[in-house]
């Protein structure tokens, strides 16, 4: 093993923890729940049920690492328990923040005593996980074809062994969308066995149809397939009596007269009691693609998603309804956002911009982390730097604080609390000379090389400063810092959070510096706390 991948590995294994959420939950606690289920950007989410249990996973796209594991008793209360995967390959490629690309659309499956993901990579083609306990280790991805532009796989195997696989494609790289292909797969599922037959062209009445699913019930093939875009696209239903088509189709899912936009994109799952449920994602920038429960129902043999509540024979999404009669949800079921780092792991929350080395930070199990300011080499900005450690946004408004005793040695060294999307802001404690000061910075355009601005800057007399963002509904931040923890002060101007690329906003830490020094500074964390 190279010394490249052993530093990954380990820096990879640090993100593993059982940290606290101050987080509202979307079961009412009376017997219903309220939408969305998780106000996280888990992208493109698909779920298996087994026995009584569910597992989600979702897009990871760039980060490390990458494809979580989400796991519930009752579809409505979650809770983040693993990665299947720990860096992204090819290493080199992914050691560099790769915006948008990497881990799409996932689809999750059970068969024969193993759990498998396949997922595809615009890139490098599609890739297949595995392992006999979600929970535990994953094997090491499988590239099933190499190929560009093909996404979105989702595998299937049939009542008489037969394995396939189904997937779309990405216009960007393929040059071609909007159309679903099926091929024959090896019953490992570890390789595809044709080059495909296409089986629906969605360009009429489907265009940009993508996110395949595929199942089969009561003698008939189910393709579940999002078309019409991200923002404001619907959930189509493709069904034959033959696995080749041909397919018929019809919209059971859309926006309709409510505020949930583009509402497609995820799993059905059926439970033990034969009740049908529907998980998807709506996007809301900046907070990313949250994720929804829909309740469902088979009319005809067709699928039928949500309540029809202007009777244009299309479901619509609903904002409460009465929990899924399944079985008891965990009692400290929550997403994660906190974290005391008493522990020589971080919490499942934080993922890195990019495949991490293992020096950029240090647990500890003496109370705090050890961020190491990590060499500028010429980044155009913070979006360059693979070194961010960053978590999802938890909720629509909230406030997060962070404790950091920073121990600067030269000047230039610099450490901070950033809200991270194409526009960025952060606070930050930095070295300028002798002096210590506090700083807010502002960086608008930064996916395009804009340069970082100081809105403002105040000298602090501490090393030991509390650093907190608070985010109003809609995505508005403002920044404050205290030196006791008790009176915060306001610093710099309002900043507007912005998406990042296929991702919601993200909110984290960092620690950056212009040149490498012998025993450069340093910068402790004590905890990481978020409250709504």
């Amino acid at each position: 093993m190279s010394q490249r991948l052993l530093f990954i590995l380990l820096a990879c294994l640090f993100l593993r923890s059982n940290a606290t959420a101050q987080v509202r939950p979307a079961d009412n606690g009376d017997g219903t729940y309220t939408n969305p289920i998780l106000h996280a950007d888990y992208s493109d989410p698909d779920v298996v049920r087994v026995g009584d249990d569910f597992y989600m996973t979702a897009s990871s796209f760039n980060t490390a690492p990458g494809l979580p594991i989400l796991h519930s008793r009752d579809l409505v209360n979650w809770k983040l328990i693993n990665y299947a995967i720990d860096v992204q390959t090819p290493l080199d490629t992914f050691a560099r923040p790769q915006h948008g690309n990497g881990v799409w659309a996932p689809a999750i499956r059970y068969h024969d005593g193993s759990y498998y993901i396949y997922y595809g990579d615009p890139d490098f083609g599609i890739y297949m996980v595995r392992t006999d306990d979600p929970a535990g280790d994953w094997d090491e991805p499988v590239r099933v074809r190499a190929a560009s532009g093909w996404i979105d796989p989702c595998p299937f195997w049939d009542d008489d062994g037969k394995a396939y696989l189904v997937h779309a494609f990405a216009g960007s790289r393929a040059g071609m969308k909007s159309v679903v292909v099926l091929h024959e797969m090896s019953p490992d599922g570890t390789e595809l066995l044709d080059d495909g037959v296409l089986v629906f062209d969605g360009h009429e009445n489907h265009g940009t149809m993508e996110g395949t699913k595929m199942h089969k019930r009561n003698g008939y093939y189910y393709i579940l397939a999002p078309a019409g875009g991200v923002a404001t696209g619907w959930q189509t239903v493709l069904r034959s009596e033959n696995v080749y088509g041909p397919y018929e189709d019809k919209v059971v899912l859309h926006q309709g007269d409510t505020d949930v936009n583009g509402p497609h994109q995820g799993a059905w799952v059926e439970l033990e009691n034969g009740d049908d449920w529907f998980v998807h994602f709506q996007e809301k920038q900046p907070y990313g693609r949250i994720v929804h429960l829909q309740p469902a129902r088979w009319e005809d043999d067709w699928l039928m998603i949500g309540v029809d509540g202007n009777d244009d024979g299309i479901g619509e999404p609903v904002s409460t309804y009465k929990m899924p009669k399944a079985a008891q949800p965990f009692d400290d079921a929550a997403p994660l956002t906190d974290d005391e780092f008493n522990q020589p792991e971080l919490g499942l929350q934080w993922q890195w911009q990019a495949n991490p080395e293992a020096e950029w930070a240090y647990p500890t199990a003496m109370g705090f982390l050890r961020l190491n300011p990590v060499v500028d080499p010429g980044y155009r900005n913070l979006w360059d730097a693979p070194h961010l450690l960053l978590t999802k946004l938890p909720a629509e408004a909230f406030t997060t604080t962070t404790k950091v005793t920073f121990h600067h040695h030269f000047a230039s060294e610099k450490t901070g609390l950033i809200m991270m999307g194409r526009d960025y802001a952060y606070i930050a404690l930095e070295r300028e000379g002798d002096e210590l000061v506090v700083k807010q910075v502002v960086c608008a355009d930064a996916e395009n090389g804009a340069p970082e601005t100081t809105v403002a800057t105040q000298p602090v007399s501490t090393a030991e400063v509390y650093l907190r963002v608070r985010m109003a509904a809609g995505g508005v931040c403002q920044f404050f810092f205290s030196t006791d923890g008790q009176s915060f002060t306001e610093l710099g101007e309002p900043f507007q959070a912005r998406e990042g690329k296929w991702i919601g906003a993200k909110m984290g830490l960092f620690a950056i510096r212009d040149t490498h020094e012998n025993d450069g500074g340093y910068a402790n964390y004590d905890w990481f706390r978020t409250e709504e």
